[in-house]
C-alpha cells in the first residue's frame, strides 16, 4: 500500500509539477494519441488496462461493430477469469446501429445500459485494479477509427481508490447508470423500428461510375499512391531498355487497374491480356475500358464461347490462347504489349507456350505470390526485373484493402490428440465441435447486414458433413470442392452474393483466382501448413465492398506443430528467427490502420509452444529460402540481400555454419576458397560483430576497410558523430574485442588466436600484417567482410547508440559482459547474477522447469510492471559481500541491470528490462528448502527504473 502511494506521489510530481523529477512511475499521467509512425494507438493502452483490471466501466456515446470487434477476444478472456464490466452508451444522433446493440448482448460478462439523457456524448473508460483506478478520458469513442487511426486526445490518469477525482467520475457514472435503460432484445426491437438508417458506403477503390467512351472520362480516373509508385517502377524498367517486368501485388490491391494505367501511359497499337479463368475476362475488360476509354468495339474477348480476335485490346484465357491453332493465327509480333495475370502459374506448359511464341515490345507479369515450390524460377522468366512489390502490410497501411479483425480461437482437442488426423474425422464434425464453431462465428460476427462467409475445411469430407450439420441448425450453406464444375462454382458464388447462401465451405479451391468482394467473414477450420496459403485464404475477404466496413477472420487453432506459421504469415516476417516471431505475437502493431490481430489465451499459448519446438533452422528450410532468394535476384546472394528481400535473418545463417562462406559451401556453390585463417577471422566478425549490438566495432572495421591506419582520435571523432559513447572504459572494451583478449580460450582459438586489430605506438589502429595482406589479396574475402559491415550497420539501427544496453532487446550473458565493459567474457560463471566493475547483471528465467534443483529454484516474481520480488542465491545472508554490493548499489554507485526470459525454450538470450535498485525496506533473510535442509537466502523487491512495457510484461508474466 505504501509503495503504491509513494509511486503515485512521484507520478503527480513528475506529471503536474516538475517534468524533470527524477523518480518515474508506472502511474504517471499520459497523453494517448494515435500515431502510426511511432506505432502508438489508444487501443493498446485500453487493452493493457483490460488485461490487468478487476472490473471496468465504459461511458461512450458511440460504438461501432468494428470498435467492438477489437475488444471481443479480450472480453472473452476476462469472462473466463470471472471479470465483469459495464458499458453505458446512447442513441445520440442514432449513430449506434441496432446491430451493434445485438453484438453487445453477445458479451456475457458485460452489462449494457442506454443513457436516458439528451445529448449524451461522453468518452471515458474506468478500470478498477486492486487498490487503485485507471481512467482514460478524452475524445475517443468505442470505434476502431477512434482507437487506432483518428487524431484523438485522451488523458490517462491513475488514482488511489480513496482519491477524490476518481470518485467524481465513479459517482457520475453510477448516477447515470441508475437512471439508464437496460439493454434487452425487446428494447432493440423497438429501437430498430425507430432507427433511421444513415447512408453508408465503403470508400470505393475508384469512386464514381464513368459512362461513355470518351477519353476525357477515362482520364478522370487516377491511380492511387501505390499504383503511381508501381507505374514509376515499370517505367524505370522500360527506360533501362528491358522488355519484361514483374509486379508483385497483394490480393485486392488493384492489379488490373494498375496494368490498365500502365497500358494507358504507352497506348500500344495492340494489347493482349491473358488470364487463367473465363469469369475474370469480363471484369478485366470493363476495368480496362473505364481506364482507357475508346469505343466498345476496341475491347474484345477470346474464350471458349467468344472469339473477338480482331479487337485492339484482347482479353484471352490461357486455355484458349495456348491452343496451337489459335496462337498461330496471330503473328508473333501482333501484340506490342502483353500482360499475364496470376503469372505464378507460368511454370505450366500453356503459359510458357504463349510467352515463348509472342515477341511483344513489353511483357508484364502480375502475381500476389511469386514464390514457387516446384523449382520453377518465375523471376528468371522476367529477367529478374521486379518493377514493384506491395505486400499485405503495406496495402493495409495505404487503405487499399478492407480492414480485418483476425482472432485466433481455441479449437477443441480430443484426448490431447491433434484434430487433423483422418481417423479423428468423426470428432471434426462431432456435435460438440460443430456447436463450438457456430458459437464462435456468432460471437465474433461480421460487418454488414447479413453474413457472406467462406469456411476453409481440412478435407472434402469435413466440408460436406459440416455443411449438412450447419444447414440442420438453420444456416444456408453449401460445400464446394475440386470435384464441382466451374459452372456449379459460379452458380453458388452468385447465390452467396445475392444472399441465398450464408456460407460456402471448401478446402483449397478458393485460395486464389476468385473474386467475391462481399465476403465479410473468413473461417479457417484447418491447420496452417503454408504461410502463402494462409495469406491467400485471408485475402479472400480483403477486397473492398460497399456492404462491409471490415472482414472478420476466425482461425481455429489446435495443437498443431505448424502454428508458428500464423504470426509469420500475418507479419510477413520470414527471418526464421524465433525471437522475431515471438515478438510478432507479443506486439502486433505491425498491422496498420484499423485492422487488429488477437488470440484467445489458450490459442496464444499453443502458438508459443509451437514456436518453442519449431525447427526453423533445419537445413532444408534454409536451403529452400536460399534457393528462392537466388532465383529472385539471379546470382549468389550476400547476407545483405537476405535482409533487403525480407528473407532469412543473416544471423540465423551464420549461427548455423559459423560464417556465410561455410553456408555457401553447404549450398554447393562454386566460390573462391578461403584459407583457414580467413575463415577464422570471418567467423569472429560473423558471430561477434554482425549482430550490431554495439556500433563501435563495426565503425572501426569500416574505417580500416578504407584506410591503412586510423588514429585513435579520428576513431573517437567518428563515434561522436554517430552519438556513440566514447568513454575510456568502452573504448578499452573495443580494443580487447579486437585483440581477442576478451574472449575465452576456446573462442580465441576459434577466432585465430592473433589480434585482429592492433593499436600501434602512435596510437593508430591497424590490421595485423597477416590479415592486411589477406584483405588485399583476396577479393572474395574482402567482399564477405564488407557484407558483414553492411548488415551490422542495419542491425544496429534497433539499438540505442548512447546506452550500453537497449530496453527490450535480447542479450546473452556474454553480451552483457561485453557491453558492460568487463575485461573478460565471464558469461559461463555469471549464473544468476554477478557484481563486477560497478555493475551487476541479474539474469532470471521466469518459468523454471519442474525438475530444476530446489536449491536454485528461486521464486522470483513480478508484483507489477515496476516491482520484481527477487531472491539471491542460496547460502547467502544480508552480510554476504555480494549481497551488500546489491543492497548498497546506490551508495556504491553500482548499476544493477535486469535481464529476464520467459523459460529455457527461448534459448540463451534474455530481454533487457533496464536498470533496477533494491527497496531496502523489503530486504529480509529467509530460507529455501533443499532436499534435506533449509538454506539461507535473501529476498528483496527490485524497483525497475522504467516500468516494463506492458506487452513484454504480459508475455513474461502469463
Amino acid at each position: 500500500m505504501e509503495n503504491i502511494i509513494e509511486q503515485m506521489q512521484h507520478s503527480f510530481q513528475k506529471g503536474f509539477i516538475d517534468r524533470n523529477h527524477s523518480q518515474s512511475s508506472r502511474f504517471r499521467p499520459e497523453l494517448l494519441v494515435n500515431q502510426a509512425s511511432k506505432r502508438q494507438d489508444v487501443l493498446t493502452t485500453l487493452v493493457d488496462e483490460l488485461k490487468s483490471c478487476q472490473s471496468f466501466m465504459f461511458s461512450v456515446a458511440f460504438i461501432t461493430e468494428s470498435g467492438l470487434a477489437t475488444l471481443k477476444s479480450h472480453l472473452l478472456d476476462l469472462y473466463e477469469r470471472g471479470i465483469r464490466g459495464k458499458i453505458l452508451t446512447s442513441t445520440f444522433q442514432m449513430f449506434n446501429k441496432p446491430k451493434v446493440f445485438r453484438e453487445l448482448l453477445k458479451i456475457k460478462n458485460v452489462d449494457v445500459r442506454i443513457a436516458d439523457v439528451e445529448g449524451f456524448h461522453s468518452k471515458g473508460y474506468i478500470f478498477h485494479h486492486d487498490t487503485f483506478y485507471s481512467l482514460i478520458v478524452g475524445s475517443s469513442n468505442l470505434t476502431a477509427n477512434a482507437l487506432k487511426v483518428n487524431y484523438e486526445w485522451n488523458l490517462k490518469l491513475t488514482s488511489h481508490e480513496n482519491g477524490e477525482i476518481i470518485h467524481h467520475f465513479h459517482d457520475q457514472f453510477e448516477e447515470m447508470w441508475g437512471n439508464a435503460q437496460p439493454l434487452t432484445e425487446h428494447w432493440i426491437d423497438l429501437y430498430e423500428e425507430e432507427y433511421v438508417h444513415p447512408h453508408f458506403s465503403q470508400v470505393a477503390e475508384f469512386p464514381g461510375e464513368y459512362k461513355g467512351n470518351r477519353l476525357k472520362d477515362s482520364l478522370a480516373i487516377y491511380p492511387n499512391k501505390m499504383q503511381k509508385a508501381a507505374l514509376k517502377g515499370i517505367e524505370s524498367v522500360r527506360q533501362a531498355e528491358e522488355n519484361r517486368a514483374l509486379i508483385v501485388s497483394a490480393t485486392g490491391t488493384g492489379k488490373t487497374y494498375l496494368s490498365a494505367f500502365g497500358v494507358r501511359s504507352v497506348r500500344p497499337k495492340r494489347m493482349l491480356f491473358v488470364v487463367h479463368r473465363e469469369q475474370i475476362l469480363q471484369k478485366a475488360k470493363q476495368d480496362f475500358h473505364r481506364v482507357l476509354g475508346g469505343e466498345e468495339s476496341d475491347f474484345g474477348i477470346l474464350s471458349g464461347s467468344v472469339k473477338e480476335t480482331d479487337s485492339k485490346y484482347l482479353f484471352a484465357t490461357v486455355q484458349m490462347m495456348s491452343k496451337p491453332e489459335v496462337m498461330q493465327s496471330f503473328d508473333p509480333e501482333e501484340f506490342d504489349y502483353i500482360l499475364i495475370d496470376e503469372v505464378h502459374k507460368a511454370g505450366s506448359m500453356s503459359y510458357l507456350q504463349i510467352i515463348e511464341y509472342f515477341k511483344p515490345e513489353f511483357l508484364l507479369g502480375m502475381t500476389a505470390t511469386p514464390e514457387r515450390t516446384d523449382g520453377f524460377n518465375l523471376f528468371e522468366l522476367f529477367d529478374y526485373n521486379v518493377a514493384y512489390e506491395i505486400r499485405l502490410q503495406e496495402a493495409l497501411e495505404e487503405d487499399m484493402l478492407t480492414p480485418f479483425h483476425y482472432v485466433g480461437v481455441t479449437d477443441l482437442i480430443v484426448e490431447g490428440e491433434e484434430l487433423e488426423r483422418t481417423d479423428l474425422f468423426t470428432h471434426l464434425t462431432a456435435g460438440e465441435r460443430v456447436d463450438r464453431v457456430i458459437e464462435k462465428i456468432d460471437y465474433y460476427g461480421y460487418s454488414g447486414e447479413r453474413v457472406s462467409g467462406l469456411i476453409f475445411c481440412s478435407s472434402k469430407q469435413e466440408a460436406r458433413k459440416l455443411s449438412q450439420q450447419m444447414n440442420e441448425r438453420g444456416f444456408s450453406t453449401v460445400a464446394l470442392t475440386g470435384e464441382d464444375s466451374q459452372e456449379i462454382r459460379r452458380e453458388q458464388v452468385l447465390r452467396l452474393e445475392n444472399g441465398a447462401l450464408d456460407y460456402i465451405l471448401t478446402v483449397d479451391i478458393f485460395n486464389e483466382g476468385i473474386d467475391i468482394p462481399c465476403i465479410n467473414q473468413v473461417v479457417m477450420l484447418r491447420q496452417t501448413k503454408s504461410s502463402i496459403v494462409f495469406i491467400q485464404q485471408l485475402g479472400r475477404g480483403l477486397r473492398k465492398h460497399d456492404t462491409k466496413n471490415y472482414v472478420t477472420v476466425i482461425d481455429f487453432i489446435g495443437n498443431y506443430e505448424n502454428n508458428y506459421l500464423i504470426p509469420i504469415a500475418l507479419s510477413g516476417d520470414y527471418t526464421q528467427n524465433k525471437d522475431n516471431i515471438r515478438r510478432r505475437m507479443i506486439d502486433t502493431s505491425y498491422i496498420q490502420g484499423t485492422s487488429t490481430v488477437n488470440f484467445e489465451e489458450v490459442a496464444k499459448q499453443r502458438i508459443y509452444d509451437a514456436i518453442k519446438t519449431a525447427k526453423l533452422t533445419h537445413m532444408k528450410v534454409l536451403r529452400d529460402a536460399y534457393k528462392e532468394l537466388k532465383n529472385r535476384i539471379g546470382r549468389v546472394p550476400l547476407l545483405a540481400d537476405f535482409h533487403k528481400n525480407h528473407s532469412i535473418d543473416p544471423r540465423v545463417l551464420v549461427d548455423k555454419k559459423d560464417n556465410y562462406h561455410e553456408f555457401l559451401i553447404a549450398m554447393k556453390e562454386e566460390i573462391e576458397p578461403l584459407s583457414k585463417y580467413e575463415q577464422q577471422v570471418l567467423t569472429m566478425f560473423s558471430l561477434e560483430i554482425l549482430n550490431g549490438k554495439r556500433e563501435h566495432e563495426v565503425v572501426l572495421l569500416d574505417l580500416l576497410m578504407e584506410n591503412e591506419k586510423v588514429s585513435y582520435e579520428s576513431f573517437k571523432e567518428k563515434l561522436q558523430q554517430k552519438n556513440c559513447r566514447t568513454d575510456e572504459h568502452t573504448l578499452r572494451s573495443v580494443e580487447r574485442i579486437f585483440k581477442l583478449s576478451f574472449f575465452t580460450s576456446n573462442d580465441t582459438k576459434k577466432y585465430g588466436s592473433s589480434p585482429i586489430i592492433e593499436l600501434n605506438e602512435y596510437r593508430e589502429f591497424e590490421w595485423n600484417p597477416r590479415l592486411k595482406k589477406k584483405l588485399s589479396d583476396n577479393g572474395w574475402f574482402r567482399t564477405l567482410v564488407r557484407d558483414i559491415i553492411h548488415v551490422s550497420y542495419i542491425k544496429n539501427e534497433q539499438y540505442s547508440s548512447d546506452l550500453p544496453l537497449t530496453p527490450y532487446q535480447k542479450y546473452s550473458r556474454k553480451d552483457a559482459c561485453k557491453l558492460l565493459n568487463w575485461d573478460n567474457d565471464e558469461g559461463s560463471t555469471v549464473y544468476g547474477y554477478k557484481p563486477k566493475h560497478q555493475t551487476c547483471p541479474i539474469f532470471i528465467t521466469y518459468h523454471k522447469k519442474d525438475d530444476v534443483e530446489s536449491s536454485i529454484n528461486y521464486e522470483d516474481q513480478f508484483i507489477n510492471p515496476e516491482i520484481l520480488k527477487w531472491y539471491t542465491r542460496s547460502n547467502r545472508t544480508i552480510n554476504s559481500n555480494e549481497v551488500q554490493e546489491i543492497i548498497e548499489a546506490r551508495e556504491r554507485q553500482n548499476d544493477i541491470h535486469l535481464f529476464v526470459k520467459k523459460d529455457d525454450g527461448e534459448g540463451s538470450d534474455f530481454y533487457y528490462l533496464g536498470k533496477a535498485l533494491p527497496d531496502k525496506n523489503t530486504v529480509e533473510e529467509t530460507t529455501m528448502k533443499d532436499k534435506t535442509k533449509e538454506l539461507p537466502v535473501v529476498r528483496m523487491n527490485m524497483m525497475i527504473e522504467q516500468n516494463i512495457d506492458q506487452k513484454i510484461y504480459d508475455y513474461l508474466h502469463e
